[in-house]
Formats: structure tokens, sequence, C-alpha cells
């Protein structure tokens, strides 16, 4: 298929290009290939018909948008059938178009209009492309960087849609900071442990603590300074409990520890006080990351915790993909090795993933662990919908849905019944309602539009039978009188 016309959408405008040629192009792809490279050949090609630029930067991002999508604007619809000769009996005018979706929505819109986006046609739009700023010989220099820039800012604003309040980014980021954090301090502590118990060993039995061990090291650095006055001092940095502090001052002098100079017991206390470090900044990211989880998935936190909930975010990638998960992708998220394990061997399928780690779980008995985290599963996929399409951030869903996890724990339990998620989601909505001060609409129960459609199929069918009596009445005095007749 020769082409005819080469469409070009840049920053500016639409630019329609009219082939030279164009039965002879049409055989020579690799030589198009090679002139495109150059001005002076390419423009033998091609040659300018029209150009149409946007009216503003706004009109510029509407039709990127289009394009982008796949999608003919009023603009560009316009624009081609101005300029583009109409359709005879037995050929039409062939467009060269960058994008495939494109060229489909043209033809659609333009019954009269080939498109095409072979090899070609790609070849020759390549050109026009390298070559745009010197074939629009309207624009002066540096116009169309000028123009490329400011539609990039804003068409990468529109896509992204950034909001500083409901970045869910900073969550992912905040959960795998933790988990690591989490390791090393486990890790540097258990070398603190070992290397200060080579002069007071008796102190590991009795703070279990990492971060209170770390604290003791550095407050007391050698064990023959302890005595009864420093009571208080210790107590501090174990709650408070003057019992254990003693224990720890009373051990202390019995200690079977050695004696380590001076530069050793340094090396030992800059590394302790580098472990309460990590200890101290692991506390304020878990504050941040509580904070973070509140505002932008305060229903998910509060049904599920702050930690498994962000963990399940980090795991599906962002909120958005996991508002779009079915509750039985949440219910396994996490156990991907293990679904693929048990596929692969005909095994049994993992009940839970992520969310085993919630306290739900723990509570079931085991008869009941699987259907916990199915009804779970199912709450956190609609507190995550919620969540993802909200404007108005609240806690009203994942207070209630929680309520319902509840009942549901008790339930298995006790055989109490449960409420109904009828009943459950018409009071969050109504909590919802009257927080942001708007009138609460009265909205039938399906108990009662059920009790409705019943009297109205009673009316029905008892109308139905008035009619049908009557009916019959009317057949038999007929009858009557044909026989009074007769």
């Amino acid at each position: 298929m020769s082409v005819n016309f080469l469409l070009s959408e840049s920053a500016t405008g639409y630019s329609l290009y009219e082939v030279v040629q164009a039965e002879e192009i049409g055989a020579q792809t690799k030589e198009v290939q090679e002139a495109a490279q150059d001005l002076s050949k390419f423009g033998r090609y091609v040659k300018l018909k029209s150009f149409a630029p946007f009216k503003n930067a706004a009109h510029a991002l509407e039709n990127a948008n289009d394009v982008s999508e796949g999608l003919v604007h009023e603009h560009l619809k316009a624009f081609l059938e101005m300029n583009l000769p109409k359709a005879g009996k037995k050929s039409k005018p062939v467009l060269a178009v960058s994008d495939k979706n494109l060229a489909g929505s043209i033809m659609s819109a333009l019954p009269g209009v080939e498109c095409s986006a072979a090899e070609l046609a790609q070849a020759l739009l390549r050109g026009v492309r390298q070559h745009g700023p010197k074939l629009l010989k309207q624009l002066q220099a540096g116009d169309m960087e000028r123009a490329q820039l400011g539609l990039g800012h804003s068409y990468s604003r529109s896509k992204v849609k950034f909001n500083v309040n409901r970045s869910d980014n900073m969550i992912i980021q905040a959960i795998a900071l933790i988990d690591q954090l989490d390791k090393d301090i486990n890790t540097f502590s258990m070398r603190v442990r070992e290397w200060y118990s080579w002069h007071f060993p008796e102190l590991v039995k009795l703070v279990n603590d990492n971060r209170s061990f770390a604290k003791l090291a550095m407050v007391i650095r050698d064990k023959n300074s302890l005595n009864d006055e420093r009571l208080h001092e210790i107590a501090s940095h174990v709650s408070d409990d003057e019992t254990i502090a003693q224990s720890i001052i009373d051990a202390a002098k019995i200690s079977m520890g050695q004696d380590i100079s001076e530069a050793d017991m340094e090396n030992v206390i800059t590394f302790a006080e580098r472990v309460v470090k990590l200890a101290d900044y692991r506390i304020r990211l878990h504050k941040y990351l509580v904070d973070k989880m509140a505002v932008v998935a305060p229903n998910l936190a509060e049904l599920i915790g702050e930690i498994v909930g962000a963990r399940l975010i980090s795991h599906a990638g962002s909120l958005t993909n996991l508002s779009k998960y079915p509750a039985s992708t949440i219910q396994i998220l996490g156990a991907e090795k293990a679904l693929f394990r048990a596929l692969k061997t005909k095994g049994n399928t993992p009940k839970y993933g992520l969310i085993y780690h919630s306290s739900f779980i723990g509570r079931a008995g085991q008869k009941n662990k699987g259907r916990v985290s199915r009804f779970l599963a199912n709450k956190v996929s609609i507190v995550s919908r919620i969540d993802n399409f909200t404007d108005v951030p609240s806690t009203k869903f994942g207070e209630v849905l929680k309520r319902q996890v509840e009942e549901r724990l008790q339930f298995y339990e006790t055989g109490e019944t449960p409420t109904k998620n009828e009943v459950a989601m018409k009071e969050a909505m109504q909590s919802v309602l009257s927080d942001i001060k708007v009138a609460v609409p009265e909205v039938e129960s399906s108990s009662s539009k059920k009790k409705a459609s019943k009297s109205d199929k009673t009316e029905k069918s008892s109308k139905k039978d008035k009619k049908r009596k009557a009916e019959e009445t009317g057949e038999k005095s007929s009858k009557k009188k044909k026989k009074s007749k007769d």
C-alpha cells in the first residue's frame, strides 16, 4: 500500500505532509530510511501541505492525552477533513500514522480515509520527527523545544497525579526499611551481647531487650563501678524496675567476667551507641509509618494494623493495585511460592499469605483459621477500595468491619449470630455522612423490599383471579341466554 500523506503530532500542533511520487517510494523502503538521516535528500520525498497549531498549553495537553489513548480529537478530525482529498470510487487517500490504535480511530471517524502504520510509514514519520523544526518554516528557533518542555511537564503531571498527602510510595519504602532495620538491629545486638559478655556475662540473662541491653552497656561500662548508689540510674533503663536493677548490681559484685582494657571497652561502647541509635530510629520510623497509613489507608490500618497493611500495599506495588485484587488473591498474597508449588504437585493450596500475621488469624482456632482468613481477606478487599477511591479519609468503615471480624470469631467459638453486612455497611455510611454533615438518605432495606415485592405479587395474583372469575361468570351467563333462546 503506497502512502500519500503523513500525519505528524508534535507539541506545537498537527502537521500534514504530502508524499511526492508515492508509488515509486513504496518499493524503496531502505532508500527512504537512509534518506531520513539527510534533510536535503528527505526533502525530495515529502512536502508540507498544512499545519494546525494548538491554541494554548491546555489545548495541547488535551490533544496529547487523546493521541496517547488512540482517540481522535475534534481538532484533529476537523484538520483532516479540511486538508485530505475526498475518496474516489476506486481509491482512497492513504494516511501514515505512528500509532495503530490512532489509525483505527481515524478510519472509524473518517470512513473515506485509509491509514497505514507499516514499515514504510514509520520510516517516513521518523524522518519527519527528525527534521520537523526545519520543515515547519512557521516556527522560530527554540519554539519546538519550549513547547516540548511545557507539554512534557503538564502531560507527566496529569498522568502521575501526584499527591503528597496520599503517596503510598512512602509507605512501601518505610516498611522495607523497617524490615531491614529489624534484621540489622538483631544482628548487631547479638554482636554487642557476645562482645560485652566477655566482661559482664550475667547481664545477658537479666536483660532480654536488645535496646535496653545496649543502653545498660553504655551506662555501666566497667562492672566494677556498680554499687547500690547507682540503683535508680540502672532502674531508669529497665522500665524503672528496681528489682531487676538490684539483681544487676548484685550480679556485678560476683561476676565471673574478665577485665578488659580501656581501648576494648571504647570499641564495645561505640558499637552499643550505634545499636541504640538504630533502635531509636526504628521507633521514629514506625511512628512515621503509622501517621502515613492514617492518611493514605486509614480503614486498612484500622482493620488489619499498620504493619500488615503496609506489607500488603508493598507486595501489591501500590494501594491502587491492592484495590484491584479480588479477595481470593489478597488471601494468599505473599504465599506465591507455596501456591505454585501446590499447583505443580497437585497438593493443597495455602490458606493464607501475609494476612497470617494479623492478630485475628492467631486468635482463631486451628479448624477455623482458613475461614477467618477468607473472611478477613474479603474485608481487606472492601476497605482497600474505599481507601483508594474516597476523597475524605475516614476510619469508620474500618472500625465497623473490624467489629464484624470480631463477631465472626465469636460466632465460631460460641455460635452467637454476627451482624449482617447490610446493617454494618449502612451504619458505617451513616456515621461517615454525619461527620461530613450530609443528610442521610432513607434507603429501604432488602427485607422491606422483599416484603413489598411479595405484596405486589399477591395483589397481581388476586387481580388475575378476579379477572378469571369474571370471565367464567360471563361465559356462563352467555350460555344460559343461548339456551333460553333455543
